[in-house]
């Protein structure tokens, strides 16, 4: 085996050890973390929501050599403590899809510490089956300028429509009216005032109530061809970026919150929460009176 394949599979500390930076502003030392599992609810696919799998995190963190003595102080070294927490932090945020985007945030958060200079992290699927799945990268303190530029997001006009008014109302009128500006525009619906299934669980129930308001989304989208339904933060930052119309389906974005709204069945909410974390110019809404926000709203009759 080639000591690149090797080192493909070996552990973190390993791996740490032979790509040390050649110009590296001093000797570096090295903590690790080997075996960290917890239990997550993790991943993209449907069969991965609403259930835990077990992920197991090995972590290496390679730190400016101390200087002078360390007195046995632990407040001179960074804690191991700190990498748990670090790991613990970010599996108590937003449901997350993506290992790739688990570990990022690990190692981001690990590199806020100021004795942290660069990180490894891998992350493995231990339950998938008879092997495990796994993401590694490293990431260390400076990045690139590129990185360190955030991109502004676009701020959309989000308008919501009422069931009645998706009915009854002049769809390309109401489009017109709204799309009138160089703002971004995106679309909310309600669900069709039809009677839905009934399930046994509020969390099956609230899927089946999401998938409503995606009904409806269709819908709106087969009857102006500017319109295109879109689900993912990723799509609508490009839709946007782009000058396309989108139509909101809530269910992903949904799900993978932990501040949604959990009556699904209230479109309007919804609506108006997606608006709040669009960071929205304007809320407007067609049909039905503008909620209680902070945002500027507007209503149409």
């Amino acid at each position: 085996m080639s000591s690149d394949t090797r080192l493909a599979f070996a552990h973190p500390s390993e791996r740490a050890e032979a790509t040390a930076p050649e110009h590296s502003g001093g000797l570096r030392d090295r903590i690790s973390l080997r075996d960290y599992i917890r239990e997550v609810e993790i991943g993209a696919f449907q069969q991965e929501r609403g259930t835990l799998q077990r992920v197991r995190f090995n972590v290496v963190v390679e730190v400016a050599a101390m200087s002078g003595a360390i007195d046995d102080d632990v407040d001179r070294i960074l804690s191991y403590d700190r990498v748990t927490e670090a790991i613990d932090a970010e599996l108590g945020t937003d449901r997350i899809n993506l290992l790739e985007t688990l570990a990022a945030r690990v190692a981001d958060r690990i590199l806020l510490e100021p004795q942290a200079l660069r990180v490894f992290v891998r992350i493995e699927k231990i339950d998938r089956g008879p092997y495990s799945l796994g993401v590694e990268i490293v990431r260390e303190t400076g990045g690139t300028d590129e990185a360190a530029t955030p991109v502004e997001a676009p701020q959309p006009r989000v308008v919501f429509l009422s069931a009645d008014r998706m009915l009854h109302g002049d769809l390309h009128a109401i489009i017109d009216a709204c799309d009138d500006d160089a703002t971004p525009l995106i679309l909310c619906v309600a669900a069709p005032d039809l009677p839905r299934p009934k399930a046994q669980t509020p969390a099956a129930q609230r899927h089946i109530d999401l998938l409503a308001i995606e009904q409806n989304a269709w819908v709106l989208a087969g009857q102006d061809s500017r319109c295109h339904v879109v689900g993912t933060r990723t799509e609508l930052d490009w839709a946007m970026k782009n000058g396309q119309i989108c139509v909101w389906a809530p269910a992903k974005l949904v799900q993978d919150a932990s501040d949604a709204p959990e009556n699904a069945s209230d479109a309007l909410a919804l609506a108006t929460w997606f608006a709040e974390q669009m960071q929205a110019a304007e809320l407007v809404t067609v049909g039905c009176r503008a909620p209680e926000t902070t945002l500027a709203t507007r209503e149409i009759a």
